[in-house]
C-alpha cells in the first residue's frame, strides 16, 4: 500500500476489498486515516478508520450521512462497523476534487465564492425541524464541559495559535462567559473546511466529514469556514466569503465558535 499509515485496516476488512488497490488518501495523526480503494486509476470506494470511541464517532457520522444524503450531495454509506478497537466507514466516491487540490485553488477568489455558495445551499436545504442531531448552545457547552472533566482537551494538540495562551480550564471559562444570547439556527455541517468540500465545474459537488453535523447557529460553520480560508488560501478572503454567503461579520460569534471548534473535538 506504499506509504505507511499510523492506523492500519483490520485484516478482515482488507480481505473484503482485496480485489481493489489500497492507497492512503488522507491521514490525521491520532485522529483518522482515509484509504482510497481503486481499480486502476478509478477510485471505487473510500475507507475511513479511527480509534473506537474517538469523537466524532464513525457510527455517528454514518447516521448523519444517511440522514443528510436524502437532501444534499454526500458520499453514500456502503458499510460501517467496528472490531472494538478500530472503527471503519466505507463510502462511495462523489465527483469533484477537494477544495485544497492545486487545480481547484488556482483562482482563490473564485473558489471562495463557490465555497460560500456551497455552504449557503447546504444551510438552506436541510430542515432544522426534522434534524435529529443537536449541537445548539446547551448541547455544545455540555459536550465541552464533559470533555474538560474527562481530561480529553489537550492544549498542545487542540488549540490554534490565537488560543494557545489558554489552558483547557480557562478556555472553557472564556467560552462560557462569551456565550451568545441568541442563535440563528440551521443544520450545520460542523467542519466546513476546504478539504471537506468537493468542487467540480465551479460548484460544490459533495460534502465530506459530517461527523459533527447538527442543528446549531450558522456561525458555527461560518467561523470555521472563514478560518479555513486563511489557513489554506492565505489572508484576505474572509470578507468576500461572508459577502457571497449573504451576511456581515459578527466578530464576537466568530471568536466564540472558533474557540468552540478547538474545544469540541
Amino acid at each position: 500500500m506504499g506509504e505507511t499509515a499510523w492506523l492500519d485496516p483490520p485484516p478482515h476488512l482488507r480481505a473484503t476489498y482485496s480485489d481493489l488497490e489500497w492507497s492512503i488518501a488522507y491521514q490525521y495523526a491520532q485522529h483518522s486515516v482515509v484509504y482510497r480503494l481503486s481499480r486502476g486509476d478509478v477510485p471505487e470506494l473510500f475507507v475511513k478508520l479511527s480509534r473506537e470511541g474517538h469523537y466524532p464517532t464513525l457510527s455517528g457520522e454514518a447516521e448523519r450521512m444517511r440522514w443528510a444524503g436524502a437532501t444534499v450531495p454526500v458520499p453514500g454509506v456502503v458499510q460501517q462497523g467496528s472490531d472494538g478497537s478500530t472503527a471503519w466507514l466505507v463510502t462511495a466516491p462523489r465527483p469533484g476534487r477537494d477544495a485544497t487540490h492545486p487545480d481547484v485553488v488556482e483562482n482563490p477568489a473564485a473558489l471562495t465564492r463557490v465555497l460560500a455558495r456551497g455552504l449557503r445551499r447546504f444551510h438552506d436545504a436541510l430542515p432544522v425541524d426534522d434534524c435529529p442531531f443537536d449541537f445548539r448552545l446547551d448541547a455544545s457547552l455540555a459536550h465541552v464541559r464533559a470533555r474538560l472533566a474527562s481530561g480529553q482537551i489537550d492544549q498542545a494538540r487542540d488549540f490554534h495559535d490565537e488560543f494557545a495562551h489558554l489552558t483547557p480550564a480557562t478556555a472553557v471559562q472564556l467560552l462560557e462567559s462569551t456565550r451568545p444570547e441568541s442563535e440563528d439556527l440551521v443544520v450545520c455541517h460542523g467542519d466546513y473546511c476546504l478539504p471537506n468540500v468537493l468542487i467540480e465545474a465551479g460548484q460544490a459537488t459533495g460534502y465530506l466529514d459530517l461527523g459533527e453535523l447538527g442543528v446549531a447557529d450558522r456561525w458555527w460553520d461560518l467561523a470555521t469556514a472563514t478560518w479555513s480560508l486563511t489557513w489554506n488560501l492565505g489572508p484576505g478572503f474572509e470578507e468576500l466569503f461572508l459577502e457571497e454567503y449573504g451576511v456581515t461579520v459578527d466578530a464576537d460569534r466568530v471568536r466564540f465558535y472558533r474557540l468552540l471548534y478547538d474545544l469540541a473535538s
